[in-house]
Order: structure tokens, then C-alpha cells, then sequence
């Protein structure tokens, strides 16, 4: 059924008059690196800008259309999936797709934006003339938590629009009749108040979001912490408040708003942390290990309890090193071990150190001249296949289920990081069932930062 051109033109406002829009399309732009970010909204037989950042040219504004027919977000409308495109030459969906050619990108994200009832609205979607990684999770959560976002926005500004009109139509039958004002008086002003405090609350709730919204493209991945935690927040403090409200899908709206904010702040700490985890502008000293490794195992005295595990602190060297990034080293392979713990039996960690000469050491990229600190942690935990010995290593790797052990698959490639920035090698030995091991060689002899 055709949709009355007023309300689309509405639909189109609310959008283009929500001051959420634009920083939201700066972050998309400046995450990604991609060139054109657009809001849509997407029917059978149109195309319409709602919102955009523009940095490559390619010459739409609010209010512009597209023949729906020529565009991919008419493929995501009839499907309701979102489209990911990393590079068209390469892909084979869309390597000769008309859409590609007659616009000229190489990549390019699409995801539904689904209103409360459950309607399509249109499409937060991204183009760009270069290949670009936007399979990755980081990425494509952020898109979806993003869509999630201008839908819970939709929805608000409908509802808040729907109950002022409800309100002046009220007062104006009211006013037609002076013996309908006698009598409605009382119930009216109670009404009233009912309704002013809901709006107040709605607006204190909006403006809050906006708050967090507005400087998202002038802040660093370090700040986008506090206003993803203020996201979480406001989610469950509807949910807990105003529960007999909302319907079976607001419920579960406001549950995955809740979940990606947890997601993408997991990934923004480890992000910051493997940003992070650099020699440049730190100072190596001569440090204890057995002092680190007794410390972070008191940092997760609450997890070992929780896994009845033993962790067995053996002979530690003292070596120089930049002591923080080593805490970080410590905390992510000892959380390692206890998450991927065999549950057929209690779990248990060794972790010990010692001095050996160049020739003892098992990689080959090493320094003849130099002696090192092979640094063991072991465990007898689920393990896994030794073809991934390399592939853990690597951003967002994951060898097992997401519900089953939550992570961002970023531990590791701290690990690593830091490890290479101290001149050293690391080493992954594991079979399935069988436990795993991890060889550290850290040489003794740091280079001057």
C-alpha cells in the first residue's frame, strides 16, 4: 500500500530535526574511515535522504531520493538483513551487481532500522569508492546498535508527538463546552499532571541520550566509555520502571540495546588497551615477576574461587620490563586459563620463569647475543587445536561460541602486543582436552625508549 506522501515527508523530519543525527554520522565516518554515511527511509517505490555525512561527493542532501529499484537498501527492505560489502570486486554477490557499477563503491553496509510495531522504516547505511573491513564485529555491532538507537528515538518522538496532540485535542473539546469544564474539571487536571510529568520524564530521558550523543564526534575512544554506560543505564531503568509499558518486542529492544552497549564497551576497553600497549613514552625497570604474577592472582581471587582452582606461582625472575603492560600480560593469560577451564575436573594453573641463553630458546627470531627470561603458563583446561597455535594471536579471534565464553577476542592480541614491544616472542602448545601452553621470551637487555 502506497504511503501518504505527508507522512512521509514526517517521517523524514523527525529525522533530519533530531540532533542525534549528525554526531552519529560523524562517528559512523570517522570509525570506519568510510566516505558517505546516510539515514534512509526506504518504502516499495522510494528512496529518501533523511540524514548524511558527505566527505566523497557524491551529492545527496535531506530530502533527496534515489530510485529505489537502483539501490541495495531495497534488497535489505524485502529481506529485513542487513548487507555487508567489503570489497565488490572480490565478493561474489555483488561483483557484477547493477547497484556497484551504476555508483561507483567498492564497500558497503546497509542495516534495517525496524520501528516499535515491528515496521520497516528505512536503512543506516554507508558507501565508499575503497575496500574497506566492515565484517568485522566491531563494526558491524556498532551499526546495529546504531539502528537500534534512531528506532528507540522513532519510537519516542512519535509517542511524545501523538500525546501533545491527544492533549490539545482534549483541551479544545473542553473548552467547547463550559458545562463539560465544570464537570471534567478535576479529572482533567489530574490528567493533566499525569501527562505533564510524563512528558517531563520522556524529555529528561531524551535529553540525556542527546547529551551523550551530540559529542560523540569530538571525543576519543577513551570517552566513549561514559556515554555508553549512561546508555545501559537508561535502558534498564526503563525496563525496570516502566516494564507494564512496553511490549514484548520494546522489551526485548531495550535488552539488545542493553547487551551491544556491554559488547561495545568490552571492545572499547580492550581496544584502548591494545592501543595502549606500547613501548613509546613508558619507562622499563628492573621488576619482580613473582611480585606481579602474586598480585594480579589477587586481583582474580573472585573468579579462582568461583572455578575452585589452584594457580601454582613458581621460581619468578626479576627482569627489565614496563611493569604495568606485564600486569596486563599476567591478568589476560591467568583469566584466560580460568575461563577455558574443563569442568570435568578442578582447574590448575602453573606459571613460573627463569634465565637461559639465546641457544635455549625455541623460536628462531632471536638475538645470539643476548640471554632471555622464558616465562611458562600452563593449564589443564579445554585447550584447543594446535592448527590455531598462530591464529589466537590475531585481532577479534575467537575459537569458541560467544554465549558460551563471553570476550571480545582481543586478550590475546594484547598479550602479544606487548610482548613484541619488549623485544620478545610468545609461543601458543595445546591439544583439545588436553590443557594449554604459553612460552614467553622476554630478552634481559631492554632497548633505551
Amino acid at each position: 500500500m502506497e504511503i501518504q506522501e505527508d507522512k512521509l515527508q514526517k517521517d523524514v523530519q523527525y529525522i533530519t530535526q533530531n540532533p542525534i543525527i549528525s554526531p552519529l554520522l560523524d562517528v559512523i565516518c570517522q570509525t570506519t574511515g568510510m566516505g558517505f554515511a546516510a539515514i534512509a527511509r526506504v518504502t516499495s517505490d522510494r528512496w529518501i535522504t533523511c540524514g548524511v555525512r558527505d566527505d566523497i561527493n557524491f551529492g545527496l542532501r535531506p530530502g533527496d531520493e534515489l530510485d529505489v529499484k537502483t539501490t541495495l537498501c531495497e534488497e535489505v527492505r524485502l529481506h529485513d538483513q542487513m548487507i555487508v560489502i567489503d570489497c565488490v570486486d572480490t565478493d561474489p554477490n555483488f561483483c557484477t551487481h547493477h547497484t556497484p557499477l551504476m555508483y561507483g563503491f567498492q564497500s558497503y553496509i546497509s542495516v534495517p532500522i525496524i520501528r516499535k510495531d515491528g515496521g520497516f522504516f528505512g536503512t543506516l547505511c554507508a558507501i565508499d569508492p575503497r575496500p574497506n573491513n566492515l565484517s568485522s564485529p566491531v563494526v558491524t555491532n556498532m551499526f546495529k546498535m546504531f539502528a537500534e538507537l534512531i528506532a528507540f528515538h522513532l519510537q519516542a518522538t512519535e509517542h511524545l508527538e501523538h500525546t501533545e496532540a491527544k492533549h490539545s485535542y482534549q483541551l479544545a473539546s473542553i473548552k467547547k463546552s463550559e458545562d463539560l469544564q465544570k464537570i471534567f474539571t478535576e479529572q482533567l487536571e489530574n490528567q493533566v499532571q499525569e501527562r505533564t510529568h510524563e512528558l517531563e520524564e520522556k524529555n529528561i530521558a531524551l535529553e540525556k541520550l542527546n547529551t551523550q550523543l551530540e559529542s560523540f564526534a569530538f571525543i576519543s575512544s577513551h570517552d566513549l566509555q561514559e556515554p555508553l554506560r549512561k546508555i545501559q543505564t537508561f535502558a534498564s531503568r526503563i525496563t525496570e520502571k516502566e516494564i507494564h509499558n512496553l511490549s514484548d518486542s520494546a522489551r526485548d529492544w531495550f535488552r539488545r540495546i542493553i547487551d551491544s552497549a556491554k559488547r561495545m564497551q568490552s571492545l572499547i576497553e580492550d581496544l584502548l588497551a591494545y592501543s595502549q600497549a606500547n613501548a613509546v613514552n613508558y619507562k622499563f625497570e628492573m621488576t619482580s615477576l613473582h611480585q606481579i604474577a602474586e598480585e594480579v592472582r589477587q586481583d582474580i581471587e573472585e573468579e579462582r574461587q568461583a572455578k575452585d582452582a589452584i594457580i601454582e606461582i613458581g621460581s619468578m625472575c626479576e627482569v627489565n620490563i614496563i611493569p604495568f603492560q606485564f600486569r596486563q600480560v599476567f591478568y589476560n593469560l591467568l583469566s584466560n586459563a580460568l575461563k577455558f577451564s574443563n569442568p570435568d575436573h578442578p582447574s590448575r594453573i602453573k606459571i613460573n620463569s627463569e634465565i637461559i641463553p639465546a641457544d635455549h630458546v625455541k623460536p628462531d627470531e632471536v638475538s645470539n647475543d643476548k640471554s632471555y627470561c622464558h616465562i611458562r603458563v600452563a593449564d589443564n583446561g579445554i585447550g584447543f587445536d594446535q592448527q590455531y597455535g598462530e591464529k589466537i594471536f590475531e585481532l577479534f579471534q575467537r575459537l569458541h561460541g560467544k554465549s558460551e565464553y563471553p570476550g571480545t577476542g582481543l586478550g590475546l592480541a594484547i598479550v602479544k602486543k606487548i610482548i613484541d614491544n619488549h623485544g620478545g616472542s610468545i609461543t601458543a602448545t595445546s591439544r583439545e582436552n588436553e590443557g594449554a601452553t604459553f612460552d614467553i621470551y622476554i630478552p634481559l637487555t631492554q632497548p633505551s625508549h
